[in-house]
């Protein structure tokens, strides 16, 4: 898929004392139009030193930050990896691991799929023997729902509302952050908070 710049594919906020910062990854663009996300490469290792002080200072004091560090800090620190694409797969895996996700992590690259953005969707979901996509609300915009449902595929859009609060360093309570802050704020009971919403968070 297209890569976008300052999306969250190469930043996201912590929470401060200050309140919210953008952590955001340089990266390297070709200028040409349609460049893909797995082409994109870090402009530098810099970065990984710059976040992981920022998170260091943020999180110190969150009740299980020193639970989880070790793992983390490694993830920033020992890696010299720098294909955006693989740098965010990494983040991915250990994050699911940490919360206890242990649902299956497939990468599009490891298919031949068509071009087209939504036979490539439906073709992943026939791969992976899925009967239902699962998309941000964002794609209202340009999924046809129709194509799925020809080819056996219901549509749903994730609502973002309904999530609990939980105590959260430096208030007011901010929901548009990383999982990180969940994660180093309720340590083991932060799967708990992703899956308990109010009714119709995941709408039709």
């Amino acid at each position: 898929m297209q890569f976008t710049k300052n999306d969250w594919r190469n930043r996201n906020l912590i929470k401060t004392p200050s309140g919210t910062v953008w952590l955001t990854i340089p990266v390297l663009q070709s200028g040409r139009f349609g460049q893909r996300i797995d082409e994109v490469h870090t402009a530098d290792d810099r970065w990984r030193t710059k976040h992981w002080r920022s998170i260091e200072q943020s999180y110190a004091r969150a009740p299980y930050f020193d639970a989880y560090r070790e793992r983390f800090e490694r993830l920033y620190l020992d890696s010299t990896e720098r294909r955006l694409s693989a740098i965010n797969q990494a983040f991915i895996a250990e994050i699911a691991a940490a919360i206890g996700i242990r649902t299956p992590l497939a990468n599009a690259a490891d298919f031949d799929l068509p071009d087209d953005r939504i036979d490539r969707l439906i073709e992943i979901c026939r791969l992976l023997g899925g009967d239902e996509y699962l998309s941000g609300p964002a794609a209202r915009g340009y999924l046809e729902e129709d194509r799925f449902a020809a080819a056996g595929l219901r549509v749903r859009f994730i609502d973002y509302d309904g999530y609990r609060e939980y105590a959260q360093l430096h208030p007011p309570f901010e929901h548009r952050v990383t999982v990180l802050d969940l994660l180093f704020n309720t340590g083991p009971d932060a799967l708990s908070y992703m899956l308990t919403r109010s009714r119709g968070a995941v709408g039709a």
